[in-house]
């Protein structure tokens, strides 16, 4: 099983790098492909999928308890230790902490979620991208830009920060999702049938656009701050994914798992974006290029020992 959902996932993910390394594609286009994931293709998927369950399939409290208070424990965690210990600026603390605490969900969870459990998959993604975009998001970009303006009325940067997560196109579609299946609205075949034509591309162009985004990047910055943060991300994050899951009510074995690989993702594109404009410079994409490899190998052991 491991080798028939790696293997394809590493295929594209060699796909995409050797198409830019060798410049075959250049990259600027990886960007465009990217926006197109983020702003078309994931969110159609999410959307499309959301619509046609019943809200008991998708409504799971434990879940939001369990992702969402982990994350937030990990992330106050990275924050104290790189804050307090490892003496860091306000802002580079929060972004630090997101890269610990947040998951490349979007692009790799949904390739190996939709591989492993198939359109069932929306479930979880939406469940952790509202997570991930609504908490973890939201408290980095406030941390991060209450460093940077500490003079500035923190109202002013709360609004701001709430109005971009807001308008994100896949908190939108997963809103939009939910909302049909609350009032119970029934979508038209006709755009359902695009809508699942545009959500297949999501899987592939995400994995390819991955695997074009990691030329360039080194491991030549590591240092005791970044062998930190991916160890918290690969080790901690899960863990303590797991254990919440794992002692919470109403969970299943499926919820169980598909929470705990999520967590247990490498750290999202994201990640490396923020990390470049706050400072951060080659720590960030070095943290990013460790936590993928490293990421992978762990998520192949939980798939050869789950599924």
């Amino acid at each position: 099983m491991v080798l028939s959902v790696i293997l394809p996932i590493c295929l594209l993910l060699l796909l995409g790098f050797i198409c830019v390394k060798f410049e075959f594609i250049l990259a600027e286009h990886i960007k465009g492909l990217s926006q197109f994931v983020f702003k078309i293709s994931l969110p159609a998927f999410l959307l499309q999928a959301l619509a046609s369950k019943r809200f008991d399939e998708i409504w799971h409290p434990s879940y939001f308890i369990a992702y969402g208070g982990g994350s937030l424990l990990v992330f106050a965690f990275a924050f104290l230790l790189y804050r307090q210990y490892f003496q860091c600026r306000l802002t580079e603390s929060g972004v630090l902490s997101m890269g610990a605490s947040m998951s490349n969900t979007g692009f790799i969870g949904t390739a190996i979620l939709m591989m492993l459990i198939g359109q069932h998959a929306a479930i979880y993604l939406s469940l952790t991208l509202i997570i991930e975009n609504l908490l973890i998001m939201t408290l980095t970009l406030i941390i991060a830009e209450a460093g940077i303006h500490q003079h500035r009325a923190k109202s002013q940067l709360l609004k701001q920060t709430l109005y971009n997560v807001i308008k994100n196109p896949v908190i939108l579609s997963i809103v939009f999702g939910m909302l049909c299946v609350i009032l119970k609205i029934q979508l038209p075949s006709s755009i359902v049938q695009a809508l699942e034509m545009l959500g297949k591309t999501a899987s592939p162009i995400a994995l390819f656009v991955i695997g074009g985004s990691l030329v360039g990047m080194s491991l030549k910055a590591v240092d005791l701050h970044s062998m930190t943060l991916v160890l918290i991300k690969i080790v901690l994050m899960p863990l303590t994914i797991f254990v919440l899951l794992s002692i919470l009510p109403n969970v299943s074995q499926e919820m169980l798992y598909a929470g705990t690989l999520l967590a247990a993702l490498p750290m999202p594109i994201a990640f490396g974006i923020l990390g470049q404009n706050y400072g951060l410079g080659d720590k960030a994409l070095s943290a990013l290029m460790l936590s993928t490899i490293l990421g992978f190998m762990l998520l192949s052991g939980l798939i050869a020992v789950w599924w």
